[in-house]
């Protein structure tokens, strides 16, 4: 079967609207998100056998469903992951960084038994840090970001619209072709004047939302979303390193 396909920036709307910060409604995200790969169906009205052969999980179809949906399990935040292009998060993975490596962030849901969306932004954005950086180091990012675990009011950002502010700036990267062909790694950020970039002047638009933060916490804000950017740049390159290896493989013959 078909999978079910969305970028980032299509997951970070989906949360941001079942937490209600959105105005628009998760079916109409997952209806458009699905469209754009099947324009000749909605052309020709194969709508419904182009449907019928895509593989949704069923935290999707309580979403299709309209079902009330306040927060996530750890299977459900892995299904939706899956989802995500250039992701490889897994159960486990998150069992071993809410038991362990990231307990203080999320070793307690905070919606009932189940995890906030918050919370699952939190863990897509650790499963996007750790192709780039090691565990304490994202620690230290969350540290920055985030102040104290145990409270939500003083985070500089909240992590959902951390992680949709950073994969909107990867989806600016990949349709920019002079950002593309800085390649976000390139010697622009290797100059002092790196943030007189066009890297560094894509952000401007997300920082412009934050100025009830003082200078140097926008400063902070936006380095996060640089060593973001570049983190999923890396997954994108790492998934189309296996997919080269998988064709060697499987075309030696």
């Amino acid at each position: 079967m078909e999978s079910f396909t969305l970028t980032r920036i299509e997951m970070s709307c989906l949360l941001l609207s079942l937490t209600g910060v959105s105005s628009q409604k998760p079916l109409n995200i997952l209806q458009e998100a699905w469209t754009k790969f099947h324009h000749d169906e909605v052309r020709t009205g194969t709508t419904l056998p182009a449907f019928l052969s895509t593989d949704i999980p069923p935290i999707l179809h309580k979403i299709i469903k309209g079902g009330a949906v306040k927060g996530l399990s750890l299977g459900e935040i892995a299904a939706l992951g899956h989802l995500v292009e250039y992701s490889n998060l897994s159960v486990t993975a998150m069992q071993n960084w809410v038991k362990r490596d990231f307990k203080e962030y999320l070793g307690s849901p905070q919606a009932g038994k189940k995890y906030s969306f918050n919370q699952a932004a939190l863990l897509f954005m650790i499963d996007d840090l750790k192709s780039a950086l090691d565990f304490e180091s994202i620690r230290q990012l969350f540290q920055l970001l985030f102040l104290k675990p145990e409270r939500d009011d003083d985070d500089l950002i909240e992590p959902a619209q951390m992680y949709s502010s950073y994969a909107g700036l990867f989806e600016e990267i990949k349709s920019n072709p002079v950002l593309h062909t800085q390649r976000i790694g390139g010697r622009d950020l290797h100059k002092n004047t790196w943030k007189d970039s066009s890297l560094a002047r894509a952000t401007e638009g997300i920082l412009t939302r934050l100025n009830h933060l003082s200078k140097s916490q926008r400063e902070m804000v936006q380095n996060a979303l640089l060593v973001a950017a570049i983190s999923v740049q890396t997954c994108y390159f790492q998934s189309l390193a296996k997919q080269y290896f998988n064709a060697v493989l499987f075309l030696d013959f």
